[in-house]
């Protein structure tokens, strides 16, 4: 199976590639390595350095920046990641034009794209909405790129569906970077000495979902759309979390006797997530099986 994958070298779109390659498809990613990195492409990938947030992806007689290839000759695929996005809440208060341009677009050239082909699209949706859409830039913007699925599935029939994350963590994560998500901030300080910074009080409280697990759901939430019983997959929302949370000071204590420092509370942040949807359960046998406590206490063994 031919699949493309958009924003392949970023934290979310190496894990999926890497699973996908494993499983022997031929894989496409497009990405404009904005945050993700060179090294991060994977052997066996075809990657593309293109912004499909700027124009429509140039399937068709069109040619890919700094390549000679027609996309003709690589293929259309048979289904879309659609990964690629400017994430955080945090960047995004401080670039909104940027984040919501970036994250709108590139979701309508996608489905454009899928609308022309009828090629099924997973969408990379974000928990963040249960908080406030009007909360962040990012969060809008990511609840806009759903109600374009939204409008594809229902006015061009375009096979779609919608995967949210649960405050994703494991390797390939962003570390001491704007974009890099709060496990990624604190494995990146706890290796430079520093101390592990907790915003507020630190009792808000992260339904913590490993890399592996995601990537797993959107796996399946592909094959269901490209099953037998796809109708029970199109249109749907995926909630992607393990159904349990921590707080941050809890989660800081995984990290055993290291220095910490409270900062003041951050405009965006919200007091609580928590996956209760049973449906990637219930319609595409999804179960999490990775707790972030093991997680924790192996990477300490392997870094101490």
């Amino acid at each position: 199976m031919k699949v493309l994958v958009t924003g392949g070298t970023g934290f979310v779109g190496t894990n999926l590639i890497k699973r996908l390659l494993k499983d022997g498809h031929e894989v496409i990613s497009v990405d404009n390595y904005s945050t993700g990195v060179k090294e991060n492409e994977q052997k066996g990938c075809q990657y593309y350095n293109f912004d499909i947030s700027e124009r429509d992806v140039p399937y068709g007689r069109m040619y890919w920046p700094k390549s000679t290839k027609v996309i003709d000759e690589v293929g259309y695929p048979d289904v879309i990641f659609h990964m690629a996005a400017l994430a955080r809440i945090q960047p995004s208060l401080e670039h909104p034009a940027s984040h919501i341009k970036n994250n709108f677009n590139s979701t309508l050239h996608i489905l454009e794209l899928a609308r022309k082909k009828n090629i099924p699209v997973v969408y990379a949706g974000s928990s963040s909405v249960h908080c406030g859409l009007y909360g962040s830039p990012y969060a809008w913007s990511k609840y806009g790129g759903e109600e374009l699925c939204r409008l594809y599935s229902s006015v061009y029939d375009t096979p779609t569906a919608i995967c949210r994350f649960y405050n994703v963590y494991g390797p390939h994560q962003i570390l001491g970077s704007e974009y890099a998500a709060v496990i990624g901030i604190w494995i990146d300080q706890y290796k430079k000495g520093e101390p592990l910074t907790i915003t507020d009080e630190g009792e808000q409280r992260r339904d913590f979902t490993h890399i592996d697990d995601i990537v797993d759901g959107l796996v399946k939430c592909g094959d269901g759309l490209l099953g037998e019983n796809s109708s029970e997959i199109r249109g749907e929302v995926f909630e992607l979390g393990r159904g349990v949370n921590h707080s941050m000071n809890e989660i800081v204590d995984m990290f055993g006797e290291h220095p910490r420092k409270y900062i003041p509370a951050r405009k965006g942040e919200y007091p609580v997530t928590l996956c209760e949807d049973t449906k990637a359960h219930e319609l595409l046998g999804w179960k999490p099986i990775v707790d972030i406590k093991d997680y924790i206490k192996e990477w300490l063994s392997e870094n101490n």
